[in-house]
């Protein structure tokens, strides 16, 4: 996108979490000013610590960095071509994390603001808005993620006539490293898998033998938990984000094949293959901090804090954070959202983020990357294009849009089940071969990556 005067009016975003200031970004690149609506701090959420753009209130991992065989890594691979903030945030403030991109959550989100803040065609203001934005605004981004405020809800409730979908999210504990005792933990990461600013060895590994995970089982499903409102108590999990003693319940084995895996690790302390593993993974720059992964949680605090000291290693742990579990909500995208996430109701708004139905910080990001660059192309008077399907971007659009069905729809991450199919090969003797396996990712991810570059040319 190259830069144009900045006559124009601007295109107002209504949230400046990842998928509002990338959708701002994305903008403001094109020459198109925006006004960078932020509740925070006059209105808080139950979820978030600071007023910082894009503060991360749940992991600190954007997941696989893997562009050739993991889905999640291809939509990195597209953002940081597509010049994303996000990404380039990401990457600037990475921590070790195996083959994942994980992140310094402060200094990621200081990096955005100071992006957003310093950009001359941005303005940020802070307060809520209660209900419907005015009229005059005939250009909105909604990006109020998944902790949008009541009224608004409300006010897109009554226009839209459906009822917001709703699901909960939980937040996983983090501990203080120099609490952990490494004469019983110990640093690899999976596989001996170095991923980026990685040396293999970027996570701690806690053991437990089959005498431990047991009463630790015991004590998950017999702890302490929140108590949900009346209005809550029908409101589903996503399968992708599930509280650990919500995964206990389905089975005392489920851990064992979940975030607990003992598989593709070496105890240096024992001979004895350990039963169960906790995995911790850096949470900032300095290394100070370690999340425990895929331990997000509904236990009350006090629960939390007996339960994951029976973890060997965690017996003297020092807890930064304690994890916690919010509602969010979203849209059902497929019903109400037009190709380019407008609102077929009332054109004027376009949706992007959590609030449209997708689930992930990147899959988040990336939505609000599209409809900034949507937005950009209808003020400066240009056609609206879509990517293709054959894309990421265009995959998880297609979802979004459409491609699922509005009955059921639920939130999605990135997966090549939203590709179309790709085709045989043609073997060196003229045979037709149908590519399976790893093989049929990688040439999913070539295929995307060839297609994108004519839709980056369309803006």
């Amino acid at each position: 996108m190259s830069n144009t005067p900045s006559s124009l009016r601007p295109v107002h975003v209504i949230g400046g979490g990842l998928a509002g200031s990338e959708a701002t970004w994305q903008l403001v690149n094109a020459g198109v000013p925006v006004v960078l609506h932020e509740m925070r701090p006059e209105r808080r959420t139950d979820a978030h610590q600071t007023d910082g753009l894009a503060e991360l209130v749940c992991s600190n991992s954007f997941r696989s960095d893997d562009w050739e065989y993991n889905a999640v890594g291809l939509l990195h691979a597209e953002m940081r071509r597509a010049g994303s903030l996000i990404l380039a945030s990401g990457d600037a403030n990475q921590v070790p994390a195996g083959g994942a991109l994980a992140v310094d959550r402060d200094g990621f989100s200081a990096a955005v603001t100071r992006a957003i803040t310093e950009h001359p065609l941005v303005t940020v203001e802070r307060g809520e808005i209660a209900g419907l934005p005015p009229e005059d605004w005939d250009s909105v981004i909604v990006a109020t993620g998944p902790l949008t405020s009541p009224d608004l809800s409300k006010a897109i409730q009554e226009l839209t006539g459906e009822g917001s979908l709703a699901f909960f999210d939980a937040i996983a504990p983090i501990v203080y490293k120099e609490s952990v005792d490494l004469s019983k933990a110990w640093f690899q990461s999976r596989y001996d898998k170095v991923g980026p600013g990685g040396d293999g060895k970027d996570y701690i590994n806690c053991p437990m033998d089959e005498t431990q995970y047991n009463a630790f089982i015991d004590a998950l499903l017999t702890g302490d938990k929140t108590e949900f409102k009346e209005w809550e108590k029908d409101t589903p999990y996503f399968e992708g984000c599930l509280p650990i003693e919500v995964m206990a319940e389905r089975g005392r084995e489920t851990l064992r094949f979940g975030p607990m895996k003992p598989v593709g690790l070496t105890n240096p302390h024992s001979d004895v293959k350990p039963h169960a593993v906790v995995q911790l993974r850096q949470d900032n720059a300095l290394g100070t901090l370690y999340n425990l992964v895929g331990f997000q949680t509904k236990l009350k605090w006090g629960a939390q804090k007996d339960i994951f000291r029976f973890i060997p290693g965690l017996e003297e742990a020092e807890f930064a954070r304690l994890g916690g579990i919010h509602r969010n909500t979203f849209l059902n995208s497929p019903r109400l959202l037009d190709a380019t996430l407008r609102l077929k109701a009332l054109p004027r708004l376009r949706f992007a983020g959590q609030i449209t139905g997708c689930e992930g910080y990147v899959e988040s990001a990336s939505v609000g990357l599209m409809a900034g660059r949507f937005a950009a192309a209808e003020r400066l008077g240009r056609e609206v294009v879509v990517p293709p399907l054959t894309t990421a971007f265009g995959a998880l659009l297609s979802h979004i849009t459409g491609g699922a069905a509005a009955d059921t729809f639920q939130p999605m991450n990135i997966n090549y089940g939203l590709f179309p199919d790709i085709g045989p090969e043609i073997t060196a003797n003229g045979k037709r071969r149908k590519i399976k396996g790893k093989d049929r990712k990688r040439a999913m991810s070539v295929r995307a990556l060839e297609d994108l570059p004519a839709w980056l040319a369309a803006f």
